[in-house]
């Protein structure tokens, strides 16, 4: 995924708006808007993301203990800005090991959630039952923000979805047993008005995830 765009959906090649198109175009998709090649985490590099988001820009604000912000991923192109954007964030798991979690807000539609959650999307709709409480509750920026967990994705991970701020929020947590990190009211800040503070995110290695969500072997 480095050093080209590509399908949010799939991860696949995407040709450039051109003479007969106006939109960026995956041979299996369609129109989509581009996912941006990834970049080593730095404070640096989440700027350049949240000044260009028309979505929130997630992240667990203050992080859990012992937790480090480890990458961004942005879908969009300049004339769009960010529809989409995926941050990730790793540290000690609930029951021990590494834990990590990419937290998803995406317009209708989009596809990153979904690919990322390894369901077929492009929204959560289908595999959520709103009829049941939900499982998890979130405290996006300063709302109450109920989660359901997602059916029919891998055994490696947990995925809740829900709406915050007239956007899809997924949360998707690897291992699956690390889900146990939402159950404890997460309080999730949009780092579109999080200002100077930004300069505090503690940075750790680029997550592997957030390169290759799909499942191992």
């Amino acid at each position: 995924m480095r050093g080209e765009p590509s399908c949010p959906k799939c991860g696949g090649r995407v040709r450039a708006p051109g003479l007969f198109a106006d939109s960026w175009q995956c041979d299996v998709h369609g129109a989509v808007y581009p996912l941006q090649p990834v970049v080593p985490p730095s404070v640096e590099a989440l700027t350049v993301v949240v000044r260009r988001a028309q979505v929130p820009v997630w992240m667990p604000w203050p992080l859990p203990i012992g937790w480090l912000y480890t990458g961004v991923l942005c879908a969009g192109d300049d004339r769009s800005g960010g529809r989409a954007t995926a941050l990730a964030c790793s540290g000690p798991s609930p029951l021990g090991g590494v834990g990590e979690l990419i937290l998803i807000a995406e317009e209708l539609g989009v596809g990153l959630g979904a690919r990322y959650a390894g369901i077929d999307g492009p929204d959560p709709g289908p595999y959520v039952n709103v009829e049941k409480p939900p499982q998890a509750k979130v405290l996006a920026a300063g709302r109450p923000t109920p989660l359901w967990l997602v059916s029919g994705t891998p055994d490696d991970r947990a995925v809740f979805a829900g709406e915050a701020m007239g956007m899809w929020l997924w949360a998707v947590v690897w291992p699956e047993q690390s889900g146990l990190l939402m159950y404890d009211e997460l309080v999730l800040t949009d780092l579109r008005d999080a200002g100077a503070e930004m300069e505090l995110v503690p940075c750790g290695a680029l997550s592997p995830r957030l390169l290759s969500p799909e499942p191992e072997g």
